[in-house]
């Protein structure tokens, strides 16, 4: 007979511990999507993140975890009703995996599994923003979430991984999300962009970005969360989630010297937000792949991934689109780069789970052929048409009725202050006086000291204005 249900507290504590990292992760993409944008709409970039943690996550509680990981019904979604919300599951025999001749399964309570793919599905949804800073109401931004989520993430992600279509049917390999978060949210992205248009005065106007030292720090937590991202979506704590985890920081590190080598030769000036956003595009290539290849392959892959979207990030300016952020450069380039990586370094000898448990195939150079190089053209296709085609048709259904993009007004005067009423930086000198925050700390004065000897200057007749300019 089975043994009675138990819990396993390693892969319970990991799977813990990696979904408070990848959580992080969104803060770390708030940070590093606002110091990329202008001074005048940081705040809302970083709204578009934080807002998408609290809307998907009740949503992905409600009903998005039943129709992600529910029993398959028809290869499209799974069963709605089967974790419904307003369902609990403590019993002891509620563990993820559970079977009748296996009733521990991964020996994980199934909230902790639900919690660690929320995460998921928040950071997915927080990665489209980036492309239309500075220009979508944040009303219109809450509802497009809304519907992305509803009709795009939770179905692709019963495609990948709850048993549909791709994971089930195609045999296509995505270990921790380069189909089903990162082709999924820049095909997305791309859409929304098409639909608002360009920001006013792009490009003739340079809007670089504001802080950066902030990227940086959004990087550096990106960079850390990742490492639950991917080596947690083992699942459990065994040899593929140490290879997912060397897998990550070799392809990162990778990419990093890929980018900044492009831009050496581009401009003989490598720079700390090359640095940063070829770590991410790395981060996104081996997302996929982490877990299915073996370390040397994952430094291929890294270098390839920030050399190619170095450059492709530049193809807005030829093309047209402005994403804002770079969101189609780095996370659709990317995605689409690691996912195609498992059909050409794929290989069951680092893990047999890719025959055994998903049915696909090694890579080309492992002797598979061509076949799972197919399989994963055909699973990124599938999400590209999927996510670009929905997104298109909710981005102009929401510019049409309550509108998505904010009125030029506001753009110019700062988007920050027309959705929000608060700006990012306060300037303006402390108890009414009159000089910037700097002559008042003695900054720019002749000696740079301090002006206590001087005549204070007469009022202003109108108050000081709170707004700062971006």
């Amino acid at each position: 007979m089975p043994e009675a249900p138990t819990i396993d507290g390693a892969n319970t504590t990991w799977l813990l511990v990696s979904t408070a990292l990848v959580l992080l992760m969104t803060p770390g993409l708030a940070l590093f999507y606002g110091g990329l944008n202008r001074a005048k709409g940081v705040l809302n970039m970083m709204m578009m993140s934080f807002s998408a943690i609290g809307l998907i996550s009740i949503l992905w509680w409600f009903y998005g975890f039943s129709v992600a990981f529910g029993a398959d019904v028809n290869g499209f979604w799974g069963d709605p009703g089967a974790y419904l919300g307003t369902k609990t599951f403590l019993a002891e025999t509620d563990l993820w995996g559970a079977t009748a001749e296996n009733p521990s399964g991964i020996g994980v309570p199934l909230y902790v599994f639900m919690a660690f793919q929320m995460v998921f599905a928040v950071i997915t949804v927080a990665l489209i923003s980036g492309a239309i800073a500075d220009r979508a109401k944040f009303a219109g931004w809450l509802l497009f979430a809304f519907g992305w989520a509803t009709l795009v993430y939770f179905p692709v992600a019963h495609w990948v991984w709850g048993g549909g279509i791709i994971g089930g049917d195609i045999h296509a390999l995505d270990f921790a999300g380069g189909t089903a978060v990162h082709i999924n949210a820049g095909a997305a992205a791309l859409a929304v962009v098409l639909v608002l248009g360009k920001r006013l005065g792009w490009p003739r106007e340079g809007m670089k970005p504001h802080n950066i030292p902030l990227v940086a720090l959004g990087a550096g937590l990106l960079w850390f969360g990742w490492f639950g991202f991917n080596a947690g979506s083992e699942l459990t704590v065994d040899s593929v989630a140490g290879l997912a985890f060397i897998n990550t920081q070799l392809a990162t590190a990778a990419a990093v010297l890929g980018w900044i080598a492009v831009e050496w030769v581009k401009t003989r000036k490598p720079t700390m937000v090359g640095a940063s956003s070829g770590a991410v595009a790395g981060l996104v290539a081996i997302t996929p792949a982490c877990g299915f290849i073996a370390p040397w392959a994952s430094v291929l892959l890294g270098v390839i991934a920030g050399a190619v979207c170095a450059l492709a990030v530049s193809l807005k300016y030829k093309l047209g689109y402005d994403d804002s952020l770079d969101v189609v450069g780095v996370h659709f380039v990317g995605g689409w780069i690691g996912s195609l990586w498992l059909g050409l370094f794929a290989t069951n000898s680092v893990n047999a789970a890719i025959t055994d448990v998903v049915g696909a195939s090694d890579g080309l150079f492992y002797g598979g052929g061509l076949t799972q190089l197919g399989r994963q053209a055909l699973a990124g296709l599938i999400v590209t048409v999927w996510s670009f085609g929905i997104a298109w048709v909710l981005a102009f259904v929401i510019e049409k009725t309550i509108g998505f993009r904010v009125k030029g007004e506001a753009e110019v005067e700062g988007i920050d202050i027309a959705e929000h009423a608060e700006s990012s930086y306060d300037l303006s000198p402390a108890g009414g006086g009159t000089g910037s925050a700097f002559a008042m700390a003695g900054i720019g004065t002749p000696g740079g000291g301090a002006t206590s000897g001087a005549k204070p200057e007469a009022e202003p007749a109108e108050p000081v204005s709170e707004k700062v300019a971006g």
